[in-house]
């Protein structure tokens, strides 16, 4: 009956047959991700429990936002979460660019240099620092920014790292995930024995990790290994398909005090801020988001295994542990990288009656195509999929609030590019 019902929908019967050989052969390791699942839960149950959560903590508030109680006590849950000193978690950061923007321009100050020790960041945090001019950058305000490359096998250059920390370092910034890079994400493991090297040479840096696409993957988080901020989108992970847009901030209390001063103003920092009527989208979307985060990794992993038979070079390969919910496969062709954007779309609960072309976005250097029929405007914790049209044309696959979606747009982006005569199909 599902076959049938999925032909329907446009499955070609070679491509449902196809895929489903490839399914019936991942049952162990989506196992290992129920169990992964199965603690993270239990880790939300407990913070909200700990904390007392009440249904009072569901009412919000407006104005000046003062004596919040549900915004303070999911603050409080964030920072059990995380095992950190403090947390701010508000609908006012628009974004992870604006969580990650507004952790360094608090913490940084004029004559400060930032590290970014595994290369160069996420895309639109170029005009944040200043790598491309832009009024308000970091750069505008005097802080100075340096750069490590990682080796060509994404592991660090220690001893790059080590001649680059100076007496201006005061901030060293981790990003945990790829990117629009094809190199590795790396695990907690790795970012703490980075944070160990960092320290050892200066002890007093501050290291912040982006933490966006990796909540909920392994049983620790950054913070547990030595970060002194961990920053994210809600509209990610720990929204879990629920919140409408905000961002976090978790970490040592004097980094998330000077965050919180810089979101409002100095004199008011965490005081204000009203909530607005939407925290019960984010306590539900928290509570909710270890099982749809796992529903994300098993559609990264049946994708990798996918097109890595059909042939193309895919990161994470099939087999290899997952750091993030992202999955990076490489064309070397625009027809197909917009045909997998194309699939995807298609296979939305929302606009899959229209065709993503590529465009030219803020904070890009080059067009991107962006497929995402989401019932929150942007979410990448459900089924989308983006890339930069430039070589080698690689597009960057992820979310998914179930799992048997996140199968059917998989199988939906194969049966655009067969229908145009772009693969071959072999079993």
């Amino acid at each position: 009956m599902t076959k049938k019902l999925y032909m329907s929908m446009g499955i070609d019967e070679k491509v449902y047959d196809f895929c489903n050989e490839i399914w019936n052969g991942l049952e162990e390791r989506f196992d290992k991700i129920r169990k992964v699942s199965e603690f993270n839960q239990a880790k939300v149950l407990k913070a909200m429990q700990d904390n007392k959560v009440s249904e009072a903590c569901l009412l919000g508030t407006t104005g000046y936002g003062y004596n919040d109680i549900g915004r303070d006590k999911l603050e409080a849950v964030y920072a059990s979460i995380f095992h950190t000193e403090d947390a701010l978690v508000r609908p006012q950061i628009t974004c992870g660019t604006h969580a990650l923007a507004l952790a360094l321009m608090s913490n940084l100050r004029p004559g400060d240099e930032l590290l970014a020790p595994a290369g160069k960041p996420y895309d639109t945090l170029e005009e944040v620092i200043g790598i491309r001019p832009s009024k308000g950058s970091l750069a505008e305000y005097g802080v100075t920014y340096r750069q490590v490359d990682l080796f060509e096998d994404g592991s660090f250059d220690y001893e790059s790292i080590k001649k680059a920390i100076n007496d201006k370092t005061k901030l060293v910034a981790i990003q945990r995930s790829k990117g629009y890079q094809t190199r590795p994400t790396f695990s907690v493991e790795k970012i703490g024995e980075l944070i160990s090297f960092v320290k050892g040479i200066k002890s007093d840096v501050i290291v912040m990790v982006d933490n966006c696409y990796g909540e909920f993957v392994e049983t620790i988080e950054p913070s547990d290994v030595g970060a002194d901020m961990v920053v994210g989108s809600l509209i990610k992970n720990p929204g879990g398909g629920l919140a409408p847009i905000g961002g976090y901030i978790a970490g040592k209390k004097e980094c998330v005090e000077n965050a919180a001063y810089r979101l409002t103003s100095p004199g008011l920092g965490k005081e204000v801020g009203a909530s607005l009527g939407i925290l019960p989208q984010f306590y539900q979307g928290l509570f909710l988001s270890p099982n749809v985060t796992a529903s994300a990794l098993m559609g990264a992993i049946f994708a990798a295994n996918i097109y890595e038979k059909l042939g193309f070079s895919v990161l994470p390969n099939g087999i290899e542990e997952r750091y993030d919910i992202i999955q990076a496969i490489t064309f070397n062709d625009p027809k197909l990288l917009t045909s997998f954007c194309e699939g995807i779309q298609y296979a939305a609960p929302v606009d899959s009656y229209v065709t993503p072309e590529p465009w030219d976005m803020p904070g890009y250097d080059s067009q991107v195509i962006m497929a995402a029929g989401a019932f929150v405007s942007g979410s990448s914790i459900e089924l989308s999929a983006d890339g930069p049209l430039r070589e080698p044309y690689s597009v960057f696959f992820q979310g998914g609030l179930t799992w048997q979606h996140a199968k059917f747009g998989i199988m939906k982006t194969l049966a655009v590019m067969y229908e145009k005569g772009l693969v071959t199909l072999t079993n």
